[in-house]
């Protein structure tokens, strides 16, 4: 499942390093709508991950939908090479979205049903370090393949989303649940509703989320307009901030069943806002200094707050919960990139490019830090109730 996880996101950022390419040159569009594309497919992702959770939770599959889910990704990375007009282009991408995060968000869900709840640290670890990696491995790889063609990245990415449905479909096994009776739908809204507390981790994963968007198409842009940095070194710098992510996931999994998840959420959350605001004033000498610690406190605070998830999650709610997950970082990758985009080029109107990009990033920096503050009180007293470490 770590596997299939780490195939399910190589596409996702395949096409970031060449998104000028992609979509400004190709469309003739503008900055903030070649931002856009990283954003349109959150929309869809925000409305169908709770609905395909809710709706697996109900019918109690998860196998089936993940395989169908995969092949829907697949025909609509192909939609993307087609000649059409630019809203049609969108279009397809927002189906992208929708598919990609249905098979993404049930997929966690049978890997939490596969441990007992004393091992859901190592297991969403080994998922967090999965889909990291493939996002990890998808930014050079995207780099490399389109150098000289902005679309072989995602032909490449129609292929991975057939290889990652077929080997579903071989090797994944629905888990039995031992409640037997379904739950209706209004029952699972029901006790959503009435946890209040799991807005805690889905709040930061939406706030982690915003400021990756601007990894995803702020820094892309920043890198090329001020810096003149091929795809293939962009795709490298965003590689140093995702591996060492990917790699500490796990441990930091483990960690996480002995220690305070609050702890690790908050310290790792506050050094990353801290970190990030400087972005603007690092020179490409540094950058790779600033990316890979980064990448150390990503992974510090991400698995922390997909276990929070499933603590506060009762055993009928699982999907639904990580599809809620799953939507409020959709949500956040979606608004990132769009005020990333909005805050460079309002700031570049009157101050220049360089000053435009670097307000951006202490835009998305800041964002983390009020996060923090906000928590702390909430995440004291959800310790004191013991539902949480």
């Amino acid at each position: 499942m770590g596997f299939l996880a780490l195939l399910t996101l190589i596409p996702v950022t395949m096409p970031v390093p060449v998104l000028r390419g992609l979509i400004q040159t190709r469309f003739d569009v503008s900055e903030l709508q070649t931002s856009l594309f990283m954003s349109i497919n959150m929309i869809g992702a925000i409305l169908g991950a709770p609905l395909a959770g809710m709706l697996s939770d109900y019918f109690g599959k998860r196998k089936w939908p993940i395989v169908f889910a995969l092949f829907a990704d697949a025909f609509c990375f192909y939609l993307l090479t087609l000649d059409v007009s630019f809203p049609l282009f969108m279009t397809f991408r927002f189906f992208e979205g929708v598919a990609h995060i249905v098979a993404l968000s049930l997929l966690l869900a049978l890997a939490v049903e596969s441990q007992s709840s004393e091992k859901h640290g190592r297991i969403m670890g080994m998922m967090g370090a999965g889909i990291t990696f493939g996002v990890a491995l998808g930014a050079p790889l995207g780099g490399v393949m389109g150098k000289h063609n902005p679309l072989l990245p995602i032909y490449l990415g129609v292929f991975i989303n057939l290889t990652t449905a077929l080997l579903s479909a071989l090797f994944l096994k629905e888990i039995q649940k031992r409640k037997k009776e379904k739950v209706h739908l209004r029952e699972i809204f029901r006790t959503l509703r009435g946890n209040k507390w799991i807005l805690i981790p889905l709040s930061f994963t939406f706030i982690d989320r915003f400021t990756v968007g601007f990894f995803t198409a702020t820094f892309s842009l920043y890198m090329k307009r001020i810096f003149q940095l091929p795809p293939p070194q962009i795709g490298f710098l965003l590689a140093l901030f995702l591996f060492p992510f990917a790699l500490l996931s796990y441990p930091f999994g483990r960690i996480s069943e002995k220690t305070s998840r609050s702890l690790m959420l908050l310290g790792g959350s506050f050094v990353y806002g801290l970190l990030l605001l400087t972005l603007g004033w690092w020179t490409p000498k540094g950058l790779p200094y600033l990316m890979l610690m980064l990448g150390l406190t990503s992974a510090v605070m991400f698995v922390p707050s997909l276990v929070m998830t499933t603590d506060l999650a009762s055993a009928e709610t699982k999907a639904t919960a990580l599809g809620g997950f799953n939507a409020a970082g959709s949500l956040g990758f979606m608004l990132g990139p769009i005020t990333g985009g909005w805050v460079s080029q309002t700031v570049a109107a009157s101050h220049g490019w360089h000053t435009g990009y670097t307000a951006s990033f202490i835009v998305a920096g800041c964002a983390e830090l009020l996060c923090v503050m906000l928590a702390l009180p909430l995440l004291l007293s959800l310790r004191s109730s013991k539902r949480t470490t």
